[in-house]
C-alpha cells in the first residue's frame, strides 16, 4: 500500500484543514508501515496550525466524533479508522509512568513535535496536501533502511515502556538496537509501569513477532529479565543432550516461540493462549531438574511444577483470570500427548485429557512447538497425528466431551430430585470416560441397572 491509497477519510480531513489554515499529516506507526510495505489497519492524523476548538468544529462538517481526549485533543471519528489529534507537548512531574503533563499544542514545530516520539523510525511525517514524506529528525528514513532503532532524543528515558516497545519492535521488523540505546535501557526500570500497558507490549510480541527469540534475546542483553525471574531461570538451566542437543531451557524455549510464530492461525485470542503456552511450558524446569547418579539429566514432573510459576509470570501483565485458566491446562498437560502416544493409551484416557484440556487442538499446537524446538533434532510429529485422529473420531478435538446423562435425563428415567444426583452423575460421567456410555440409549440402560433404588420404575 502506497500512500496515494489511504483512506478518503484521510484527504477529507487534509482538504478541510487546509482551508481553514491548518496542516494535516499521516503520522507514527501508519507511516512507518506503509514505507516497509505492511498496510496499516489504523491511521493517525496530526494537525498544525489549529486549536482543538477549530480542529473540533472542522471534523464535525463531515465527521461524527465518538471521543475526545480530556487531557489533549484526541478525536476519534465513527465508522473511520482515523484518529485526529494536535501534536503534544509533553514534561515530567515525577518518576512513574503516568507522572507526565500532557497537552495539545498546535503551535509546536515538526522538529518539537517529532523529538517526544519514542524511536526515529516512528517520527517520519507524510504531509497529505502536497504528498511528500517529512523527516524533521533526519535520521528516520536511513534508520528504517537500515533497520536501525534510535531514540529520538534524551527524552526516550522517562518513559521505561519503550524498553518493551523496543523488544516487539525487534521481533516483529528484525532491527538493531544501537549500543547507547542499549546502555540506556540497561538504566531504566518497570517497576512504575502499569499492568495494561505491560501486557500491550507483550501482547504484539506474541500476536506479531516474526523471531520472538530475537526480542526476548534484547530483554536479556539489557537485564530486563530481573523483572521476569520465571524467565530468568530457565538461562542456564540444563537439559539432557540427548533429547535437547540446542541447549539450556531457554535456547530452547526461544526455538519453540519462533516455531510458534511460524504457525500462528490469524485468530488473536487462539494465538494468545496457545503463544504464552508454549512460552510458559518449561517453567518447572528449574526447581525439579537434578543429574541422576548415571549422569543424565531429568527434569520429572516439571509440566506440574510449572503451574505456580506461569501463574506467577502472567499475573504481572494481566489479571484476565479466565485467560490465566485457559493457559494453564495446556503447561499442566503438555508432556500428556506422548505420554498417551507411547503407552498405547485407549480411548477413556484420551477423553479424560480432552476434558482437562478443554482444546486438544491448542494442546497439540504446543506440543509442535515443543517438538521443533529442539534443534538439529528433525521434529517427530507421529503422537500429534495419532492424536489428531483419535480425537476427531470421538469428536472432542476442537471441544471437550459433554456429559450425555444430565440431571433432566435422570428426572425422566423416574429419579426424585435430592443429593443422590451427583452421585449418579458423576458415576455415569466415570462411565462415560471408559466409553461404557457413548449416547443416551446407554447411558440409560446403564442408569437402570446401576441405580434401581433411585427411581421409580
Amino acid at each position: 500500500m502506497r500512500f496515494s491509497l489511504l483512506p478518503a477519510s484521510v484527504f477529507r480531513i487534509a482538504e478541510r484543514v487546509a482551508l481553514r489554515g491548518g496542516r494535516a499529516f499521516l503520522v507514527g506507526g501508519s507511516v512507518r508501515d506503509i514505507l516497509m510495505g505492511n498496510p496499516p489497519k489504523d491511521f493517525d492524523v496530526e494537525v498544525y496550525g489549529l486549536s482543538a476548538e477549530a480542529l473540533q468544529k472542522t471534523l464535525e462538517d463531515d465527521f461524527t466524533i465518538l471521543t475526545v481526549g480530556q487531557h489533549f485533543a484526541v478525536f476519534k471519528l465513527r465508522g473511520e479508522p482515523v484518529d485526529v489529534s494536535l501534536p503534544r507537548k509533553e514534561s515530567t512531574t515525577g518518576p512513574g509512568h503516568r507522572d507526565f503533563c500532557v497537552r495539545g499544542d498546535p503551535d509546536l514545530s515538526l522538529s518539537e513535535a517529532t523529538r517526544r516520539r519514542d524511536f526515529t523510525i516512528n517520527a517520519m511525517l507524510w504531509d497529505i496536501s502536497h504528498g511528500k514524506l517529512v523527516d524533521p529528525l533526519g535520521k528516520g528514513e536511513k534508520d528504517l533502511k537500515n533497520g536501525v532503532l534510535r531514540p529520538c532524543s534524551s527524552s526516550f528515558r522517562e518513559d521505561p515502556l519503550r524498553v518493551l516497545r523496543a523488544m516487539q519492535f525487534i521481533a516483529r521488523f528484525d532491527f538493531e538496537v544501537t549500543p547507547e540505546t542499549r546502555a540506556v535501557c540497561r538504566t531504566l526500570s518497570q517497576d512504575s509501569l502499569p499492568m495494561e500497558r505491560i501486557w500491550e507490549e507483550w501482547r504484539k510480541l506474541i500476536l506479531q513477532g516474526v523471531a520472538i527469540s530475537r526480542g526476548l534475546e534484547f530483554l536479556k542483553s539489557i537485564d530486563w529479565l530481573r523483572f521476569y525471574p520465571d524467565l530468568a531461570a530457565l538461562v542456564n538451566c540444563p537439559q539432557d543432550p540427548e533429547w535437547h542437543p540446542e541447549g539450556d531451557v531457554w535456547t530452547h524455549t526461544l526455538h519453540c516461540m519462533d516455531a510458534f510464530a511460524k504457525e500462528r492461525i490469524g485468530c488473536e485470542d487462539e494465538d494468545l493462549v496457545v503463544g504464552f503456552a508454549i512460552l510458559c511450558h518449561d517453567f518447572g524446569k528449574p526447581e525439579s531438574t537434578f543429574t541422576d547418579p548415571k549422569g543424565r539429566i531429568r527434569s520429572p514432573q516439571h509440566e506440574i511444577l510449572g503451574e505456580a510459576p506461569s501463574r506467577r509470570f502472567l499475573g504481572l501483565m494481566t489479571q484476565h483470570k479466565s485467560f490465566i485458566e485457559e493457559v494453564m491446562p495446556l503447561v499442566l498437560h503438555h508432556m500428556r500427548p506422548s505420554s498417551l502416544y507411547y503407552n498405547k493409551a485407549g480411548n477413556g484416557a484420551i477423553r479424560r485429557l480432552a476434558s482437562k484440556v478443554k482444546r486438544i487442538d491448542r494442546l497439540l499446537r504446543v506440543v509442535r512447538a515443543d517438538q521443533k524446538g529442539r534443534p538439529p533434532l528433525k521434529a517427530s510429529l507421529s503422537e500429534e497425528e495419532w492424536l489428531f485422529e483419535k480425537t476427531s473420531t470421538m469428536a472432542v478435538y476442537d471441544q471437550p466431551p459433554k456429559p450425555i446423562i444430565q440431571g433432566r435425563d435422570l428426572l425422566a428415567l423416574g429419579a426424585s430430585p435430592g443429593k443422590h444426583f451427583s452421585v449418579i452423575l458423576k458415576a455415569c460421567w466415570e462411565a462415560q470416560m471408559k466409553g461404557q456410555i457413548i449416547d443416551l440409549s446407554t447411558g440409560s440402560t446403564f442408569v437402570e441397572e446401576n441405580f434401581k433404588n433411585f427411581l421409580n420404575l
